[in-house]
């Protein structure tokens, strides 16, 4: 390097709103307590401070005491807070109205506490799209910060004024100023390399570099232990002349003549090893955060159209669905950073959303309804029972229920995650097995030997939205097991109940027995007796079930699961007796598997002659 180097230092993090206390507590106690303490210390180190609406609302209810010293380093210029979506939402995922509203939200929150408008925005994972630059300036956002390899991939070459220089990038005539990150860089600079040692990994045509290293801690970095921040700070302090520490805004003053780059969109994932990509293709190879996308689009609509010239309760709506847009959702999570694989954000997001949902039907009577709308946003129609207390989606693959919401409680009760075989657990699923099969032998991988109806496409029979009644039939399929036989649901929504009938039918020329089964999974808040209690009737009256892992029923032909947590009651009831077994499902990352919902697989076993029909029903009811 010829010239001075630039040095703006930068910390960042967040927490989904489904997160823990001890999380909080976590990243509060491990990184930002810690980190806000150093540099009170070291008056000529600088620090661009980028943490959540969720985190700093956090800190300003529990540890209050902080505000006071981010306060002191603001007076001293040694800190400079950046904007974004209050609830760190993934920007590029965002109709345009919410990106603004999300900005503001955050904006207003930080000169309301620290009498600061930021003039630049953290973009969560990196996540970009060209089109944010007019949202991101029309909010009155000067800059913004790329990664180093964003620059690389845009074309900006090292040996031509180095990829450690900001530039210029545009959008239907509106500018933006954006910051290369060195995270790779800041990594090793945590790791106790020195400036110098970093400074030659540099290129030597690199002049007067701008060198923006993130000091936080890493959400890629699963491992990486508690950063020694004094001992970093120390280091730093001690750079000597070679080194300036700076600010955005101080650096963005003094820029001229600034390079013109259009960057292409991209995501750095959060998992070690992956691959990079974009939140538009997270979404596609991942159902679950793929359904979340799309009931958040539903939500952003209700709430344009139901809630015109309402701004009281439209503002209130929106709310809880920016509280749904946290980027949490679109990334697979880590154990400093829950993800999509963790229940508890997830759970969180349709909470937010079924909640603003609720808003929308205030102050009206709500009619129950079938109606027939790409509601998953796959190209494909699905099928939705509401009335006031339920919404029940039903698609044609399976015809089964793949979501289940509660609205008095707010809570979806089939928000369930299966990345193994890469399908949502549904209600009603369909197994056909040997006639021999116990309870014993149905479990989290399905049933030995059975053939597993839910991935087939059941034809649409009729759709009578008077009586809100659907019918589906899977024909008989040649070549598989228990081909020939043909099974009919008759799905209607009745007053606070939902039914299901069934008739099977034996298509073909000879007898056929088998064990005939409709798996049925419903998401509590966790498991064990704190969070559901499973009855059922006998002549003598209800009889608990007690399970920790698994347990066999006998006889059954009503079954009663409540909900501790959310005062709710969800009653199943049968008109044939069954064997079954129940047990607890679990997913997620290799070593953070948790509680994702509770299974029933019921056994009926079933002897058709050539022909012949046989016949079951279900209902199914959810009460607080």
């Amino acid at each position: 390097m010829n010239k001075k180097a630039n040095l703006i230092l930068c910390a960042s993090g967040h927490l989904p709103s489904g997160a823990g206390e001890a999380e909080f507590e976590s990243l509060y106690n491990n990184e930002i307590k810690p980190l806000v303490s150093a540099l009170d210390k070291f008056h000529s180190i600088n620090l661009t401070f980028h943490y959540s609406g969720v985190v700093l609302y956090w800190i300003e209810r529990r540890h209050p005491e902080l505000f006071m010293l981010l306060d002191d380093l603001l007076s001293r210029k040694q800190i400079e807070f950046l904007g974004g979506g209050f609830y760190n939402p993934m920007l590029p995922l965002l109709p345009p109205a919410d990106r603004i509203g999300q900005i503001e939200m955050l904006t207003t929150y930080l000169r309301k506490h620290f009498g600061r408008r930021p003039q630049g925005c953290w973009l969560p994972a990196s996540a970009w799209e060209q089109n944010l630059v007019g949202a991101l300036n029309s909010c009155g956002m000067s800059f913004t910060f790329l990664e180093d390899e964003q620059f690389l991939q845009a074309g900006v070459k090292p040996s031509e004024g180095g990829i450690y220089f900001p530039c210029v990038t545009e959008d239907q005539g509106k500018l933006l100023t954006v910051f290369p990150v060195a995270r790779a860089l800041g990594r090793e600079l945590r790791q106790g390399k020195t400036l110098v040692e970093l400074f030659e990994k540099l290129s030597q045509d690199s002049s007067c570099p701008v060198l923006v290293i993130p000091v936080g801690r890493d959400a890629s970095s699963q491992d990486e232990k508690q950063i020694p921040f004094e001992k970093v700070f120390e280091d730093l302090s001690n750079a000597g002349a070679e080194t300036e520490f700076s600010s955005p805004s101080r650096v963005l003053k003094n820029l001229r003549s600034l390079k013109k780059v259009y960057f292409p969109g991209v995501w750095t994932q959060d998992q070690p090893g992956k691959n990079r990509i974009h939140p538009r293709q997270f979404i596609a190879d991942h159902s679950e955060a793929g359904n979340i996308y799309a009931k958040m689009i539903h939500v952003h609509t209700l709430i344009n159209n139901q809630l015109r010239g309402d701004k009281t309760r439209k503002h209130t709506a929106l709310e809880e669905l920016w509280k749904a847009q946290d980027s949490g959702i679109f990334r697979l999570g880590s154990a400093q950073a829950p993800g999509l694989c963790h229940s508890p954000v997830r759970k969180a997001a349709y909470k937010a959303l079924l909640e603003a949902e609720k808003i929308t039907r205030e102050k009206k009577k709500f009619t129950p309804s079938l109606s027939v709308f790409d509601f998953n946003l796959d190209g494909e129609g699905e099928y939705i029972f509401q009335d006031d207390k339920l919404n029940c989606c039903v698609k044609s693959y399976g015809a089964d229920i793949f979501e289940l919401d509660y609205l008095p409680a707010a809570w979806n009760y089939l928000d369930t995650l299966s990345p193994e075989d890469g399908e949502r657990r549904c209600a009603f699923a369909d197994w056909l097995a040997p006639p021999e099969t116990s309870p014993l032998d149905a479990g989290p991988e399905g049933i030995k030997g059975g053939c597993f109806c839910g991935a087939q496409e059941y034809e649409v029979l009729e759709t009578d939205r008077v009586h809100r009644k659907l019918a589906f039939i899977l024909h008989p399929r040649e070549a598989l097991p228990w081909g020939e036989i043909e099974i009919e649901k008759t799905w209607q929504l009745k007053k606070n109940s939902l039914a299901l009938e069934y008739v099977l039918k034996n298509s073909g020329t000879e007898n056929n027995a088998f064990a005939f089964c409709p798996a049925i999974d419903f998401s509590f808040p966790g498991e064990g007796e704190e969070f559901i209690r499973i009855q059922t009737q006998r002549e003598g009256g209800k009889e608990n079930i007690v399970y920790n892992e698994a347990a066999v029923i006998q006889n059954i032909k009503v079954l009663e699961f409540q909900d501790i947590i959310n005062e709710t009651v969800i009653a199943l009831e049968a008109s044939r007796s069954f064997d079954g077994r129940i047990f607890n499902f679990r997913s997620g990352l290799s070593a953070q598997e948790e509680y994702q919902s509770t299974c029933i697989m019921p056994l009926f076993p079933v002897s058709l002659e050539a022909g012949k029909t046989w016949k079951a029903s279900f209902s199914l009811k959810i009460s607080s």
